[in-house]
């Protein structure tokens, strides 16, 4: 038997899949053939996804913590023990402290709406906390909210004449997309890479450029500079849509090539050949990643990108443009049901955790944390920090997954959660215009629950009796869908496109700003070395860090060096090393290579502490620093390395 579904996890590329049944187990997953952005190809991470169903470390029942926090002493209890202990814990609360001490955390373990949303029908209707933020690609999210396009339809990619892969390795994050990308090559476009390290995507493009890591906005302001002195600057566009050019031009008139090539590291002539082929392409299509965004000038970064896909007219043909976040226009707030919040609760910026629960900067203090679809003890900024709220004997912390993360080693109650393979859902991208309908292969194994079924079972106990806390997770699912679109649509196949049209070429009612304060590269600590973070080939953020395939695969937590920083410290390859940070220090393999600029490290991986404290966990060693829009500054951590 094949059943269709979809990849739940947090990559642009939102594959659908189909899962291959027999005797009740999944056998096989395989990518589905026919659609347009999987084409039959499943990545690294998740094409042995039945693995973890059966995993001998899965959670199937709910625990109950018998040892101190963190410890992973736990004891199985009955789902009837675990809800009525949330409930008349969470009631105690809220007769105490009021419900605002209660605080929901959940993030994209799950894109699904019913395995992301359903639980917050809970919250909203007891008045809760809300959480807000973002730990990632915060930095565009803010711009987005502005006003400024950063959505182009992939499949449009092959009109590009020149593309920028800017910060974005498509081969490790959304390789899914390299298809597109080799067409716009075969139709004469060029393909360069702008990354401080060589990646398995700056391997195969045309140029690969290695800025300092946060000189990004520098370099966009060159290729600014050079649009507007050169006359090739789309005024026109400009004059509909922008409310600061001369203060852009202000901004931008201080970097010439000369000038960016200092900030930057690269060659002036690096920065001249950028910005000319940047000038005369028509259309460029900028593909920005995440990562560049994770500084304290984050909006500086996506900001200067956004000026540059305007000034270049690029906005005005197919293929051209920014691309940060590309989805279909799918609003999927109906299936946490604000409707139903009580009162106007305060939001907690969920990017500062760690901030949150220090019960002497909250007020009142959060007494009640449940977390889902989520794993902040490793995901989260200032790890020492976070982990001091998390061991308050006075915080009451319920955690959902599929194992014994590092953040539900500090819960109080563990609840076991579906696997993707087990639940239906539905969920659009942030790399296509697709929206994909999961349809359970299996039945639950062992007790495992949807977070639809958990919220099923603890409204009840908390006394709300809504119709909306009985809804099936179908009907969860079903309310996010377009108007006249159905599940019973989507069931074959179990995807369908929802375009998100381009902005049109026409005055807008509120116009955008472009330019940004004065431009620096962030100092580096004298002695010290900048420590990068970047995704991981086989592991998807914390996920699959804990499955032997995937740690196998990748290996052993690996800290990257360039040879002369290497020697400078008298460091062999293969050696043991510490990075030392403010607070903690993070133990990882060193390879000594040349993919990577002097004074820069990279740790690949969101590897978790487990019993092993600091084997490779970076997030010991980031400090609180964020961008204004709150996009945790994980690029700049700075630490001294020496022998384990």
């Amino acid at each position: 038997m094949q059943i269709n579904g979809c990849c739940p996890l947090d990559c642009q590329d939102s594959c659908s899949w189909v899962a291959h049944v027999h005797d009740g187990r999944v056998v096989r997953v395989e990518g589905a053939k026919d659609h347009p952005i999987t084409r039959g190809v499943l990545c690294a991470k998740v094409r042995d996804y039945e693995a973890r169903v059966t995993a001998p470390e899965r959670l199937l029942q709910p625990l109950r913590r018998t040892g101190a926090k963190g410890s992973g002493a736990f004891e199985p209890i009955s789902w009837d023990e675990a809800l009525d202990t949330i409930a008349a814990r969470f009631k105690a609360i809220i007769a105490e402290h009021g419900a605002e001490a209660l605080l929901p955390f959940q993030y994209l373990g799950s894109m699904g709406v019913v395995q992301r949303f359903a639980l917050l029908r809970i919250f909203h209707a007891l008045g809760a906390s809300r959480q807000g933020g973002a730990v990632c690609g915060a930095s565009a999210s803010a711009l987005l909210a502005d006003g400024h396009p950063m959505n182009v339809d992939p499949e449009e990619t092959p009109e590009a004449r020149l593309i920028l892969l800017w910060g974005q390795n498509v081969l490790t994050t959304c390789h899914h997309q390299w298809h597109f990308i080799e067409q716009a090559r075969a139709n004469g476009a060029r393909v360069i890479a702008i990354d401080p390290r060589q990646t398995r995507t700056t391997k195969l493009c045309d140029l690969h450029l290695a800025p300092v890591p946060g000189s990004d906005a520098i370099l966009a302001a060159a290729i600014g500079r050079h649009l507007l002195e050169t006359d090739r600057a789309d005024l026109g566009l400009a004059a509909l849509w922008v409310e600061d050019l001369d203060a852009y031009r202000r901004m931008v008139a201080p970097w010439t090539f000369e000038a960016a090539a200092e900030a930057t590291g690269l060659t002036a002539a690096e920065v001249a050949q950028l910005a000319k082929e940047f000038a005369t392409a028509r259309p460029a299509l900028i593909r920005a990643g995440i990562a560049p965004q994770q500084a304290r000038n984050g909006e500086a970064f996506v900001r200067g990108l956004s000026a540059l896909a305007i000034l270049g007219g690029h906005w005005r043909s197919p293929g051209g443009g920014l691309s940060i976040l590309s989805f279909p226009p799918l609003d999927d707030a109906p299936a946490g049901r604000p409707d139903l919040l009580r009162g106007s609760p305060r939001t907690l910026d969920m990017a500062k955790l760690a901030e949150t629960l220090d019960p002497g900067v909250t007020s009142p203090p959060v007494k009640g944390l449940m977390v889902w679809s989520a794993n902040p003890a490793v995901t989260q900024i200032d790890w020492p920090r976070l982990r001091r709220g998390l061991v308050r004997e006075d915080l009451f912390t319920v955690v959902c997954d599929h194992f014994l993360t590092d953040t539900a080693r500090f819960a109080d109650i563990v609840l076991p959660a579906t696997t993707q393979f087990e639940h239906c859902d539905v969920q659009g991208a942030w790399g296509h215009h697709y929206v994909t309908v999961n349809r359970p292969a299996l039945a639950p194994q062992g007790e495992a629950r949807s977070s639809g079924a958990i919220m099923r079972a603890l409204a009840p106990r908390l006394g709300l009796d809504h119709p909306a806390f009985r809804e099936s997770d179908e009907q969860i699912a079903a309310s996010v869908l377009p108007v006249g679109w159905s599940l019973e649509d989507l069931a074959e196949p179990n995807w369908r496109k929802l375009p998100m049209p381009r902005p049109p070429i026409a005055p807008m009612a509120k116009r955008l700003r472009i330019a940004d304060g004065p431009l620096a590269v962030p100092a580096s600590p004298a002695g010290k070395l900048q420590v990068l973070n970047p995704r991981s080939h086989y592991f998807l953020n914390s996920t699959f860090a804990n499955m032997a395939r995937q740690q196998k695969s990748q290996g052993k937590a690996t800290v990257v060096m360039n040879a002369s920083d290497a020697a400078a410290r008298a460091l062999a390859d293969g050696a043991t090393v510490v990075l030392h940070g403010a607070a903690a220090r993070v133990q990882a393999v060193l390879k000594v290579s040349d993919a990577l600029r002097a004074g820069v490290l990279a740790l690949e991986g969101k590897w978790w502490d487990g019993d092993e404290p600091s084997a490779g966990a970076m997030n010991r060693l980031t400090p609180s620093a964020w961008s204004p829009a709150g996009q945790p500054a994980y690029n700049e951590t700075y630490v001294t390395v020496e022998p384990a």
